[in-house]
């Protein structure tokens, strides 16, 4: 897989490609970062800034856009409603308790967990779908992306 992904971003300026990569909800910075910082060889700083800000525009595009489009999508395409029925509910499964317990601070203790299925998107999932405010969600999510991507450098810089 991280062969692919190299080779697809052969051409693409290095910071780039780690934005994209970090872009990517599956992804997200977990991959880009290790990624610039052992193969694209940027410098411990860059690896974390461009990460950091491709996993929060994919953030911030979940936020904004999420309840347009899938109610755009969910009402023409029955796929797409069973979709996003499973997602809305698999995100309140994983997050409702933290939600109960943590509040708004739910979104930030979720950005910072990089591990899979958790994560920058699972906050802006969260978000969205308990109807936190954009105000108070979004530097909630920045920061959790900035604490994730600290700890996933960290990692990657010493192991």
């Amino acid at each position: 897989m991280h062969d692919l992904i190299i080779n697809f971003f052969t051409n693409f300026p290095k910071p780039l490609a780690t934005f994209l990569i970090a872009a990517v909800p599956v992804t997200e910075l977990r991959a880009a970062l290790p990624l610039a910082y052992k193969i694209y060889h940027l410098s411990a700083f860059y690896s974390w800034l461009f990460s950091v800000l491709g996993t929060f525009f994919t953030m911030v595009i979940v936020v904004y856009l999420l309840d347009p489009i899938a109610s755009l999508l969910s009402k023409y395409i029955g796929f797409f409603k069973k979709f996003f029925d499973w997602l809305f509910e698999h995100t309140r499964k994983r997050a409702g308790g933290k939600m109960e317990k943590y509040g708004e601070w739910t979104m930030f203790i979720l950005a910072a967990t990089p591990i899979p299925l958790l994560g920058g998107m699972t906050g802006a999932l969260a978000a969205f779908v308990f109807g936190t405010p954009k105000r108070k969600a979004l530097p909630l999510l920045l920061l959790g992306t900035m604490v994730s991507g600290l700890i996933v450098l960290a990692l990657t810089v010493y192991f």
